[in-house]
């Protein structure tokens, strides 16, 4: 088969398409044909070298995909046969890693059934970003009526973490960068949504919120945005930091974090144990793909990009200029 892999780490121009064996499903796994697959920001860590992929899992790049059924293996962990499989079936599935290839296995328990009027193409760009919102807001023991600020409401998390925290009856605020991206998070849901572009974020956020601040913030950005997220949370608010595209390091004010009961929290989803993984993915399937199936949440995509132009998927998305997701197709 054919997959998008990284002869060596470094620039967009690296990856290329092989030759690779194909995979064979184990106990309990699904053997799927790709239809499409999701381009995250691990994959571009990945592909500089910063980001290997766990043990057992395949050395190209890609954490979810959509398609199609092809085997069911033998009865075993990761709930393959015993949930009901079979060959033919749409599917779309959280992995951690292999997913820009023509054929993935995945645990039984990391998958979704994909509703007949959902594309793969859009099918393929929800189980990470869907993973990553609802474990993060269990993380946060976020509630209905509480009041949430996703930073980079506009990327591939943040535009679905707006329309699913919205339908979990959380109040929205968000950020983007320009005026039409922040109208575009509008669209979504968000509640009220602020250009990060412009100053006086914290001044903006705390005057929406009648001088309270939020409750949760959802973080991409890390270090340059810690100080302003902190700032901007109420009394027994919670941080959670689940990205660092602007820096790993930064001074924190333990003396506000103390004043305002705070807490910060990081999580990753890739590196989880099987099992960890395997109950986001069942509180998925029970609370937020139910959202998905009725049309209430649908992913934003960018645009669709065959094997072949890999390198550019991964450019767009470091330019900073894609509003929700990268989707590529064999």
């Amino acid at each position: 088969m054919r997959a998008v892999v990284v002869p060596a780490p470094g620039p967009a121009e690296v990856l290329r398409v092989e030759e690779v064996p194909d995979p064979v499903a184990g106990p309990g796994e699904l053997l799927v044909a790709v239809e499409a697959a999701g381009v995250n920001r691990a994959d571009l860590l990945q592909r500089a070298g910063h980001y290997p992929p766990p043990p057992g899992a395949p050395a190209w790049p890609g954490l979810e995909v959509a398609g199609r059924v092809l085997a069911v293996g033998p009865d075993g962990p990761g709930s393959g046969r015993s949930e009901g499989w079979r060959p033919g079936d749409r599917v779309a599935a959280l992995l951690p890693g292999g997913g820009y290839a023509e054929r993935v296995v995945v645990p039984g328990d990391l998958a979704l059934r994909v509703p007949d009027d959902l594309p793969a193409t859009e099918a393929a760009a929800l189980p990470e970003a869907l993973a990553t919102v609802v474990s993060n807001l269990r993380a946060a023991h976020a509630v209905a009526g509480e009041r949430l600020l996703v930073r980079g409401g506009s990327g591939g998390v943040g535009s679905v973490a707006v329309p699913l925290a919205r339908a979990f009856g959380l109040t929205v605020l968000a950020t983007a960068g320009g005026a039409e991206r922040v109208a575009r998070v509008e669209a979504l849901g968000a509640h009220a949504a602020f250009d990060h572009r412009v100053d006086g974020l914290v001044d903006r956020v705390l005057a929406a919120t009648d001088g309270h601040g939020v409750d949760v913030v959802l973080d991409v950005l890390g270090a340059a945005g810690l100080a302003d997220n902190l700032a901007m949370l109420a009394d027994d608010g919670r941080l959670v930091v689940i990205g660092l595209q602007r820096g790993r390091r930064a001074e924190l004010d333990l003396g506000l974090l103390l004043a305002r009961r705070a807490s910060v929290i990081g999580t990753t989803l890739r590196s989880r144990p099987a099992a960890q993984k395997a109950a986001i993915m069942a509180d998925v399937r029970e609370h937020a793909w139910p959202l998905v199936v009725d049309g209430t949440v649908r992913p934003v995509v960018h645009a669709v990009h065959p094997f072949a132009r890999a390198g550019e998927a991964h450019r767009e998305l470091e330019s900073g200029a894609v509003l929700g997701k990268v989707v590529l197709v064999p």
